[in-house]
């Protein structure tokens, strides 16, 4: 019986990470922070380990013992200080790392962001992981995500632990946390489709993520980043149409010219940054970047070298929505 250590068990993707390995018959310790999280932990199976990411002291201990690291958890926002991205992201993956080496974990498997190689305002279609990595100061999210994953592939040690990425677009699934926010915006007038939501996107159902992280822990090659999708592309429009309406939600047809969109982003993002307002502006140029241009991924290298193919298709996924499972 293999013992893993997860961080992020009860963020969206953590936890069906945490079932998937106590189903497969892991014994899963996960770190936490409050209580609560101790509780919904132990319900999903697992042992919860008391820690933090920027505490190396109490990573030692958490991770004392154990085989494989999943590290899931990040700080994933549209709008945030950068020194905040750069704390959790970049410092925490160091710290965890560091801890891993340290206790003799054979294998390290981090849940990164297909969209560190993506650039400003421009179609990419295909995309592999050979692509070079992007530090856009306007997406300090993806920035750090990138930063990140330089620092787990550097790590990788054929003597000793095996580093190894996986790169999702976006993740969706039943409890997805972004379908809610969208619909809070659809409500408040907030929405528009930019450039019609015709730009052409790769998906990745959360238990398929999950999947891939497996595989990457039992075959992966070290020092690799692996790109994972669902195995098929839709438009922006198709995409969040479809997840809009198994909660019975229609965005309707409002749209913005994705110039238009980038200029009102910019500006948006200057207002909250000179008067400190509060919350989040309604539009950024991070978050346009990710929806408003074409940017799909090819997930050849998983299928080759981890044997990776979805587990659930987007159908399904889309019925299993519609039908509240």
């Amino acid at each position: 019986m293999t013992i893993a250590f997860v961080t992020g068990g009860t963020g969206f993707l953590g936890r069906h990470l945490v079932t998937r390995l106590v189903t497969d018959g892991w014994t899963v310790r996960a770190l936490h922070r409050a209580p609560a999280d101790a509780e919904r932990l132990r319900a999903l199976g697992a042992e919860p380990v008391r820690g933090d990411l920027g505490d190396p002291a109490s990573l030692a201990r958490a991770v004392a013992g154990t085989e494989v690291v999943f590290h899931a958890a990040a700080l994933f926002k549209m709008w945030a200080p950068k020194a905040a991205f750069e704390q959790a992201n970049v410092d925490g993956t160091r710290h965890l790392l560091a801890a891993a080496q340290a206790a003799g974990v054979a294998r390290f498997i981090q849940i990164g962001a297909s969209g560190v190689v993506m650039s400003a305002g421009r179609s990419m279609i295909g995309v592999t992981e050979d692509a070079p990595l992007a530090f856009p100061d306007w997406a300090p999210y993806l920035a750090s995500k990138a930063r990140a994953e330089q620092l787990v592939l550097a790590a990788d040690d054929p003597a000793g632990m095996r580093t190894m990425m996986v790169l999702p677009p976006m993740i969706w699934g039943a409890d997805m946390p972004m379908l809610g926010e969208t619909i809070a915006n659809i409500e408040a007038g907030r929405f528009a489709w930019p450039g019609g939501g015709a730009s052409l996107m790769s998906t990745a159902h959360v238990d398929n993520v999950a999947h891939a992280a497996l595989l990457a822990a039992r075959r992966g090659a070290g020092g690799r980043a692996y790109f994972v999708t669902d195995g098929e592309d839709r438009t922006l429009r198709e995409v969040i149409g479809q997840l809009l309406a198994t909660r019975g939600v229609d965005a309707g047809t409002r749209s913005a010219p994705l110039g238009v969109a980038w200029f009102m982003a910019t500006v948006m993002e200057r207002v909250w940054r000179t008067f400190r307002l509060a919350g989040e502006p309604p539009l950024t140029r991070q978050m346009l970047r990710m929806v408003g241009y074409d940017f799909t991924i090819s997930d050849r290298r998983a299928r080759e070298e981890l044997g990776y193919a979805p587990v659930i298709t987007w159908d399904e996924g889309v019925r299993a929505m519609s039908a509240g499972a």
